[in-house]
């Protein structure tokens, strides 16, 4: 079968990258092109666009690159007309795979979703092209399935969170040989992750830093993204115990006492992880105030939501202060902190439903191809 693939952001490839090493389980002839990133393009298939390309962040950002967008949407289609796919696999990434999924549905192609836009959270509006364009839906956290069906009247698959799926995977190294390798001594990491995009690190690795001096006893280790060169994250390198790797977010989490996490996906990795956490968010002043008037949810990270309540301590655009970081950071720090923390980390991950996301959705795909 002839599959391709659209996953346009770092949460995307590493999701779509295990997807299709059960694809290539299920279907040992699996013909597969996909837009993605190196995770992706390390499993196999041809990697037709690289999601370092595609990720604009924020209102204004995208308008700004129109041009660029719809440029991609045209060599999209024009690849997948070429390719001639038994079904198209969406992940995530909305704006841009709700339009191809449109064109491709009146062209008769058969069209999966894996793991939702989040619809829930804004341009609720969607569910009339996801219910007009998707013939299939595999959702991943578990309130999804029941705002689907229940209000929507549009039938879904619960797979679980493949997140669960990469960590348990994911093999754990030496403690003492992951200091050696990476330069690092002996002082309790505090893991610093700001996200994958220029934009959204620019903004918020100065803010995490700023309490650097603060920690003495501590070292900051920055997880660096895979798509951004070392040489962007230097200029904001400008204290001793502050360290830098690249490309090794879980064994940086596996090693790390506490994390500085931008919201989105990171957020739910370092709570899996069992780190102790606090979310540091702040986008550009435009898209702030355009968001805090479309959005309406009670909290932004995935924890939290997944939960319903306060878990994490989420710091947004103006609180997010050198003062209230450093509050914060001292606070999980404490173990009676921490020890609560971790019993909701421990309820957090079994809601999510347990190991074989990525199986499940291979299946119930390949299945449906048959």
């Amino acid at each position: 079968m002839k599959y391709y693939i659209i996953a346009g952001e770092a949460s995307g490839d590493l999701h779509g990258s295990n997807l299709m090493k059960e694809l290539y389980k299920k279907d040992p002839n699996a013909d597969i092109r996909f837009w993605g990133g190196d995770l992706m393009k390390n499993v196999g298939g041809i990697l037709v666009k690289h999601y370092r390309e595609l990720a604009f962040m924020g209102f204004i950002e995208v308008i700004f690159n129109l041009k660029t967008i719809l440029n991609n949407i045209n060599i999209c289609k024009k690849d997948i007309l070429k390719f001639q796919p038994d079904v198209l696999i969406f992940i995530d990434y909305p704006g841009f795979n709700l339009r191809i999924a449109k064109w491709a549905k009146a062209l008769g192609k058969k069209t999966h979703y894996y793991i939702s836009p989040q619809i829930w959270a804004w341009k609720e509006s969607r569910i009339t092209d996801i219910k007009r364009d998707i013939d299939k839906m595999y959702v991943i956290l578990p309130f999804e399935k029941k705002f689907y069906e229940d209000k929507h009247h549009f039938p879904v698959e619960f797979v679980g969170h493949p997140l669960i799926d990469a960590i348990h995977d994911h093999s754990s190294v030496d403690p003492v040989l992951f200091r050696k390798e990476n330069q690092l001594n002996d002082k309790p990491i505090i893991a610093i992750l700001p996200g994958s995009r220029k934009q959204e690190i620019t903004k918020m690795l100065s803010a995490m830093l700023s309490v650097v001096k603060d920690f003495p006893d501590y070292q900051f280790v920055i997880a660096g993204a895979p798509s951004q060169e070392f040489s962007f994250y230097q200029n904001f390198i400008t204290q001793e115990n502050i360290k830098f790797i690249s490309n090794k977010t879980y064994d940086l989490l596996r090693n790390a006492t506490a994390a500085l996490v931008t919201s989105g996906t990171a957020t739910l990795e370092t709570a899996l992880f069992k780190v102790p956490e606090v979310v540091c968010y702040k986008g550009s002043w435009a898209s702030y105030q355009i968001a805090k008037r479309i959005i309406t949810l009670k909290y932004i990270s995935l924890v939290n939501l997944i939960m319903d309540e306060e878990v994490v301590t989420e710091l947004i655009q103006d609180e997010c202060t050198t003062k209230r970081i450093r509050e914060e950071l001292e606070k999980i720090l404490k173990t009676s902190h921490r020890d609560t923390l971790l019993k909701k980390y421990a309820l957090l991950e079994e809601q999510l439903g347990g190991i074989g996301a990525s199986e499940k959705t291979a299946a119930l795909i390949v299945n449906d191809l048959k």
